[in-house]
C-alpha cells in the first residue's frame, strides 16, 4: 500500500491556517513565519505576519502582530488546545534594507511585537531564528512534533 503524500499548506501574506498538514510561509523578509504549536497533540498553526501592527484593523488578522497573536492563540483553545502544551516559533523579522532603522525596520519592530504578544499570552518562544539581512522560507510539520525547516535566501537549509 503506498503511503499518503500529504500536500504542503502554503501561507501568503496575511493568511493564517490551523492544522496538522505541513504549511510554509514562503520569502519572509521583514515578515515573520509564526508559529503556535500544542506539544500534547500535535497540531498548530502558522500566519505569514506582515506588520507589527493592526491599528484597529480587523480584514486580516493575520498580517499583524497583535491581531496574528491573538486570533492564532483563540483558533488553538477552539480546537480544544491547552495554553500550557503550546510553544511558539518565530521565523523571519529580517533587515532587509541597510540603509532603514529606527521606525523603518520593520522586521525589528515584527520581532518586537511577536514577542510582546505572546509574552502576553503567556506563551513561550521555543525557537527562534529572526533578524540578520536575508530572507527566508519556513516549513513547519506539526504531524512531525513539531519540527521546522528553515532555508535562506542563499540556500542553505537546516531545521530547527
Amino acid at each position: 500500500m503506498a503511503e499518503a503524500v500529504t500536500e504542503t499548506v502554503i501561507i501568503g501574506i496575511g493568511e493564517y491556517r490551523v492544522g496538522r498538514m505541513p504549511m510554509s510561509s514562503i520569502g519572509l523578509g521583514s515578515c515573520i513565519g509564526l508559529i503556535i504549536h500544542d506539544q500534547d497533540r500535535s497540531i498548530g498553526c502558522l500566519a505569514h505576519v506582515m506588520l507589527p501592527e493592526s491599528q484597529g484593523k480587523t480584514d486580516r488578522p493575520g498580517k499583524y502582530a497583535d491581531t496574528a497573536v491573538e486570533t492564532l492563540f483563540a483558533e488553538m483553545r477552539a480546537v480544544g488546545c491547552r495554553q500550557q502544551s503550546l510553544v511558539a516559533k518565530v521565523v523571519g523579522g529580517a533587515s532587509m534594507f541597510k540603509n532603514f532603522s529606527g521606525t523603518l525596520n520593520i522586521g525589528e519592530r515584527n520581532i518586537i511585537a511577536v514577542r510582546e504578544c505572546l509574552k502576553a499570552k503567556g506563551i513561550p518562544i521555543q525557537i527562534e531564528d529572526t533578524g540578520g539581512a536575508e530572507g527566508r522560507t519556513v516549513t513547519y510539520y506539526p504531524g512531525e512534533g513539531g519540527r521546522i525547516t528553515v532555508k535562506k535566501a542563499d540556500g542553505r537549509t537546516r531545521e530547527l
